[in-house]
C-alpha cells in the first residue's frame, strides 16, 4: 500500500497553475492585492490539476491519537491516562477542537492508533458518510502506546509501517466519503518530545531550536525534555534517508499514521492542511517518502512551539496564521480553514474586468 501510494504522487500541474495565475489577473482587484491568497489559490490549482479547484470542502478532521514509553522520563507533567480521557472527551463533543470544527462543519474522526488504555470497541457510524455533528471512533491500535526511545528502538519498522498504512486509509476513507480537504488532529501526551527528535532528525537543527515546552513545562522539565531528545539522536543516529527507520527509531504511533494520511491525500490529489508541531513533523516523514507530497500541504497554522517554524521552513511552507497557539488537536488547522475556502472561492466567484464592464487601468 505505501508503495502504490508514494507512486501516485504526482507534481503540481503546471498548466493549471499558469491558468489560476492569469485568471487572477483579470478579475477585478488590483493584481497581486489578495497577497498569500493568490499564491495558495493557485498552488490548490496546481494539486487539483484544474483552474479553479474544487472548493475544498466539506472538511474532514482526523486526530490520530498515541501514547509514549519516553513519558517514563518525566518529560510531561500530565499523566499518560489524559490521552485516553480526552479521546472521551472528543468523542462527547467537548474539546476545543469539536467547537471549531462545528463552527467550520467539519467532521471529527478520532483514531486511536495506539492508546494504552483500551479504549470502547468502535461504535463509528458508518465511515461513508462525514457528519459534523458527530464525532466517529475508529480502533485501529497498532501497540499499546510505544517503547521509550531513549532506551530503545520506540517502534518496530513493521509496527511503523501498519501505522504509515493507518493513516493512508482513513485518507482515503475520508476522501471516498466526500471529504474535500483533510485536516490534521493529534492527541498524547509526551507527543512533543518525539516531535521535537523527528523534527531535528530531518532538519539537522539542533535539539535547543526543534524542542519546546509543550504543555508548559517548568525549567528543569524542559531541560530535561531537551536531553532527551540529544540522548536519542545519539543512541539511534536516525538516517533522513530512511524515513520510516525514522518513524520506527524515534517517532510515535500518531506521527506515523499522520504522515501516512498526508501521503495518502496527495495521491487523492487532496489538501491536507497542516495543524500544529506534531503535524509538521509527521511531514517532514511524508516529504521524506515522496518530495512531491509537499503539493498537497497547506500550513495552517505556526505553532508556539519552536521546532514547528524549523519544520515549516524545512518544508518551505508559510503559515496561513500566527495565533501563538499550542493545543494541537487539530485547532489552529480549523481556524485556518476559512482561509483555503476563500483563496478558492475567489477563483469562483469573483468577476473579470470584462465581464463586470470594469476598466482595467
Amino acid at each position: 500500500m505505501l508503495e502504490t501510494t508514494i507512486a501516485a504522487i504526482r507534481p503540481a500541474d503546471e498548466a493549471a497553475m499558469a491558468a489560476a495565475r492569469e485568471l487572477h489577473g483579470r478579475l477585478t482587484k488590483p493584481a497581486g492585492s489578495l497577497g498569500a491568497l493568490e499564491e495558495l489559490s493557485v498552488r490548490l490549482a496546481g494539486l487539483a490539476g484544474a483552474c479553479p479547484p474544487p472548493l475544498p470542502e466539506p472538511a474532514a478532521v482526523a486526530i490520530f491519537a498515541g501514547d509514549h514509553g519516553v513519558h517514563a522520563q518525566g518529560v510531561s507533567p500530565w499523566p499518560q491516562e489524559v490521552t485516553a480521557q480526552m479521546i472521551g472527551n472528543f468523542l462527547a463533543g467537548g474539546a476545543v477542537v469539536n467547537a471549531f470544527a462545528r463552527q467550520a462543519g467539519a467532521s471529527v474522526t478520532v483514531v486511536d492508533v495506539g492508546v494504552a488504555t483500551p479504549l470502547p470497541t468502535d461504535p463509528a457510524a458508518d465511515p461513508a458518510v462525514l457528519d459534523p455533528a458527530v464525532p466517529r471512533l475508529v480502533v485501529a491500535s497498532v501497540r499499546r502506546g510505544t517503547r521509550d526511545l531513549t532506551m530503545t528502538a520506540a517502534l518496530t519498522r513493521d509496527e511503523a509501517l501498519a501505522a504509515v498504512r493507518t493513516g493512508i486509509r482513513i485518507a482515503d476513507e475520508l476522501i471516498d466519503a466526500g471529504a474535500g480537504i483533510l485536516l490534521t488532529g493529534d492527541m498524547g501526551i509526551a507527543n512533543t518530545t518525539p516531535a521535537a527528535v523527528l523534527i531535528a532528525a530531518f532538519t539537522g537543527a539542533d535539539p535547543l531550536d526543534t524542542t519546546g515546552r509543550g504543555t508548559g513545562v517548568d525549567d528543569p522539565t524542559y531541560a530535561r525534555k531537551v536531553a532527551v531528545v540529544r540522548a536519542a539522536l545519539a543512541r539511534h543516529t536516525p538516517d533522513p534517508a530512511d524515513p520510516l527507520g525514522v518513524l520506527a527509531a524515534v517517532g510515535g504511533l500518531e506521527h506515523a499514521a499522520l504522515a501516512g494520511l498526508i501521503l495518502g491525500a496527495a495521491a487523492r490529489r487532496t489538501p491536507v492542511l497542516l495543524d500544529g508541531v506534531i503535524a509538521v513533523s509527521a511531514a517532514l516523514a511524508a516529504a521524506a517518502f515522496a518530495p512531491t507530497a509537499v503539493c498537497a500541504m497547506v500550513a495552517g497554522h505556526r505553532s508556539a512551539e519552536p521546532g514547528a517554524t524549523v519544520a515549516l521552513r524545512h518544508l518551505g511552507l508559510d503559515p496561513l496564521i500566527d495565533l501563538g497557539l499550542r493545543l494541537g488537536e487539530g485547532t489552529g488547522a480549523l481556524l485556518a480553514l476559512p482561509v483555503v475556502t476563500g483563496a478558492v472561492r475567489v477563483l469562483h466567484e469573483v468577476a473579470t474586468f470584462d465581464s463586470a464592464g470594469v476598466a482595467e487601468k
